[in-house]
């Protein structure tokens, strides 16, 4: 500092300026949020809590799911630990809310990634990659004769409020010329119990959380979802945007669970993929993957074994996807879109080098 003071005297005004700016900068420091996590050695993570198979809080006061599950592979590369996460129920109104108050780290609330959203004139959301592809459905009683979009003109519809469930809808009835009205919630138990009371004719949500809805009713087998599909819902976790170094962190971790996948390896046989790494100089590739070798981690501000940590919490991608929304769950839903690249879906992961 006594250097900046010293060469100020002698110094034209506009290098003054530029000299004075940079000794301002001196005693200024960006702190990235994954800083802060690893300090605390928790991660707050927002998420709904309300809907079966990605996030549900179960009456033991468990929460499971897959959005659960992600933020276990966050916790686990981010502190070493899949069980230091504190949970916050959010509802959708909340959530943006929550994440750039810093009430939580990170946002995994089944939320759809958007350009109003993503934009720094937006949200200034930092998305993670999508971890589940959706789309808006509706969903009826089987016995009112509705087969389609067109049989709901004139009347009304179960939504939930600040949600692109909502803009959605408007535009679906609009395209087609449909009046409608939307009776509106704030949180999906509501639209459920609005739907469920015959305040509407029909509820609509993205296709998953209308699958996991009907799994807790009384008769689901009572209840269909039409063919329509109103939207692409890509759904993926957040951070504030700006934090460069949190974003990173999370999406590497994201495409570590596809990239298992893709490698075989699991929950299960990790522990034996290192050692195979450890022992075999020519597995390049695997070996840097799983930080036997290399700084990737590091580069993330993480343990260059952050890969390793993910995988023994939760197991790869497709084994999270399996244990809550495989076909042995009771929300079951056809793996589609989000099946890897190589079997025909969306799912696929940049290179680890």
């Amino acid at each position: 500092m006594r250097f900046c003071r010293h060469f100020s005297l002698f110094g034209a005004l506009g290098v003054l300026v530029t000299l004075l700016g940079s000794c301002a900068s001196l005693g200024t420091t960006e702190t990235s949020r994954l800083d802060l996590v690893k300090q605390r050695g928790e991660l707050f993570c927002g998420v709904s809590g309300k809907i079966p198979g990605f996030s549900f809080l179960s009456p033991e006061g468990t929460y499971t799911g897959l959005d659960v599950d992600i933020c276990r592979a966050m916790a686990a590369a981010f502190v070493g630990d899949a069980d230091k996460v504190q949970y916050r129920p959010l509802t959708a109104p909340e959530r943006f809310t929550a994440l750039r108050s810093g009430e939580i780290d990170l946002l995994s609330r089944n939320t759809t990634q958007t350009l109003s959203r993503d934009a720094a004139g937006g949200n200034g959301i930092s998305f993670a990659p999508v971890v589940f592809h959706d789309g808006q459905g509706l969903i009826v009683p089987k016995d009112s004769g509705v087969q389609s979009l067109q049989d709901l003109s004139g009347k009304a519809i179960c939504v939930g409020s600040g949600t692109t469930t909502e803009q959605n809808l408007n535009d679906a009835f609009a395209a087609l010329g449909l009046p409608y009205t939307p009776i509106k919630y704030q949180d999906l138990n509501q639209v459920v119990g609005g739907y469920l009371q015959g305040r509407c004719a029909a509820m609509t949500s993205d296709r998953s959380q209308l699958a996991a809805a009907r799994s807790g009713f009384a008769d689901p087998e009572e209840h269909v979802i039409l063919a329509d599909r109103l939207s692409k819902e890509p759904l993926a976790p957040g951070v504030v945007g700006g934090d460069q170094q949190m974003a990173d962190a999370m999406t590497w971790v994201v495409y570590a669970l596809i990239e298992a996948e893709e490698r075989g390896i699991t929950q299960a046989n990790v522990d034996a993929m290192v050692k195979k790494a450890e022992a075999d100089p020519s597995q390049a590739a695997l070996r840097r993957f799983l930080g036997v070798d290399g700084d990737l981690g590091s580069k993330l501000g993480l343990p260059n074994d952050f890969v390793v940590k993910a995988i023994r919490a939760t197991g790869n991608y497709g084994e999270i996807y399996d244990r809550h929304l495989g076909p042995d769950t009771e929300v079951a839903i056809p793996r589609g879109a989000n099946r890897l690249a190589e079997d025909g879906g969306l799912m696929i992961a940049p290179p680890f080098t």
